[in-house]
């Protein structure tokens, strides 16, 4: 996985790159707990149930049902989140399938079960520049330096340079609203 750092980096991405206030920073939080909750399945470790396992890491909350499910609870508390109904479930539903899609692009672990419960098959993207997260007590090593800058070159900085250039061609398009 890459670090729960960079899960963030999508909804604070897609946060940056629309128009000020558009996202409310509730809405934004729920976008970032959604992006980084899959990885909450660790705790399956302590319960003894195997990483291969539906419901081990990387498993049943590594899915597009359970991204969905976070769309469909986002889309029920969206005056909560201060966003309108379809604004609610669509970006949290982006934001939490993120988490699997940067799964998959990592060097390391079983694969994501994408498609569960239709399959319990793990999946990888055909390419993996991401170097995979070391688990907390490694984090902090040389290991987990080099998951740092492998994000940062993979994730961080294309996500930085995409919503500049977005931010750019955003400024430079005529404002057709203030046209005659």
């Amino acid at each position: 996985m890459p670090s729960v750092f960079t899960h963030a980096a999508i909804p604070l991405a897609l946060w940056w790159a629309s128009d000020h206030g558009r996202i409310s920073p509730r809405l934004l939080g729920a976008g970032v707990v959604a992006a980084m909750l899959p990885d909450a399945d660790v705790l399956t470790f302590a319960l003894h149930i195997p990483y291969a396992d539906a419901f081990g890491h990387r498993g049943a909350s590594h899915s597009l049902l359970f991204a969905g499910l976070l769309g469909l609870l986002a889309l029920l508390g969206a005056r909560r989140l201060q966003a309108g109904r379809m604004q609610a479930a669509a970006f949290v539903f982006i934001c939490a399938l993120s988490h699997p899609l940067l799964d998959a692009l990592t060097s390391g672990g079983l694969g994501v079960a994408l498609w569960w419960p239709w399959s319990d098959a793990r999946l990888f993207a055909p390419w993996r520049p991401i170097r995979v997260s070391p688990f907390a007590k490694h984090f902090f090593s040389a290991r987990g330096l080099q998951t740092v800058l492998s994000e940062l070159r993979w994730v961080w900085l294309p996500l930085f340079l995409c919503v500049c250039g977005w931010r750019l061609i955003q400024q430079r398009a005529p404002d057709v609203s203030q046209r005659p």
